[in-house]
């Protein structure tokens, strides 16, 4: 059995939503939608140098020699993803009424090349990072980030550290595009006050209270034991949701398939589907369901000034 060793950008990437679409356009024509759109995310890897190693029925992996090849093959993956899934006037083909969803994942590390399939930790790393992306996000490691030149590690924001599942260590991670932190795309209900920065987020959830501070962001939310708060419900995806800071206020991203509730006080519920919205005042958020509903996982929360966060240090930070 051959085996060659060497420093590879490890690629994976993910369509979302392929599910609703078999129950939308049944099995046929959701079938080939999905096949017509991972052969269209395939066709952008060897133009940016890379190598296609395989397909995962929504999705692929990919290895490339170069960190920029990669980073490039993702943004040609998202904007191809678009045009494949955009509504077509001249063409009768089926077409969705809710587009697919695509995350993308690189880690830069040595990998195994064997009979055609790689392995290492960079594989692991990439595999498990898409767990935490969310629609129209490429996420990647701090070693890939380092190894591109200035502009393009300047298109990317921090997300800090994040504890991948199955990993001791956490990974610092980098993040493009997505609506998370993005002004014009994330819902705001209303406009932080410039005079009070926020410095930390109260959690509730069935009498206990965990108190996040930025600094401990982001923070997923799930059943998984891997998850920063902790809510052992089975209705709970195992990493359900993030919160993250960024842009001077928190966000919170749904990263499940059964969705996530956000209810602000003194406004309607709004229903997140693999997008983000940013936290103002108090409110709930509602696990698969609405806030308060039956059986609904239901978190209180409230968004602290800097100032209310000092009397309540003493506070005990009991894990949610």
């Amino acid at each position: 059995m051959s085996q060659s060793l060497s420093t590879k950008a490890v690629l994976f990437a993910d369509l979302r939503g392929s599910t609703a679409l078999y129950e939308e356009l049944g099995n046929a024509n959701a079938t080939l939608l999905v096949t017509r759109s991972v052969a269209a995310l395939a066709d952008t890897v060897t133009p940016s140098g890379g190598r296609l190693i395989k397909t995962l029925g929504d999705g692929l992996m990919a290895l490339f020699d170069q960190p920029a090849g990669a980073v490039q093959a993702a943004a040609d993956m998202h904007a191809c993803i678009e045009r494949t899934t955009a509504p077509s006037r001249r063409s009768r083909s089926v077409q969705p009424t809710r587009a697919l969803k695509l995350q993308v994942s690189v880690a830069l590390g040595e990998v195994a090349e064997v009979q055609a399939d790689v392995y290492g930790d960079a594989v692991n790393v990439a595999a498990r990072l898409l767990d935490h992306a969310g629609d129209g996000e490429t996420l990647v490691t701090e070693a890939l980030h380092g190894a591109l030149g200035t502009r393009m590690r300047g298109r990317f924001r921090s997300l800090d550290w994040v504890h991948l599942r199955g990993r001791v260590e956490p990974v610092r991670v980098f993040v493009q595009g997505g609506r998370r932190g993005d002004a014009g795309e994330v819902t705001q209900f209303e406009s932080p006050s410039p005079h009070a920065e926020p410095g930390a987020l109260r959690l509730q959830w069935q009498g206990k209270s965990k108190l996040l501070s930025t600094s401990q962001l982001p923070a997923v939310i799930g059943r998984s034991s891997q998850s920063v708060v902790l809510i052992d419900d089975p209705r709970v995806s195992r990493l359900h949701a993030r919160l993250d800071w960024h842009g001077s206020s928190f966000h919170l991203t749904d990263l499940s398939s059964n969705g996530t509730t956000l209810k602000l006080e003194g406004h309607a519920a709004l229903n997140l589907r693999r997008t983000a919205c940013s936290l103002h005042g108090r409110g709930e958020i509602g696990l698969s369901g609405p806030p308060g509903a039956p059986g609904v996982a239901t978190l209180g929360f409230e968004v602290l000034d800097f100032a209310d966060t000092q009397p309540r240090t003493s506070d005990p930070d009991t894990r949610a």
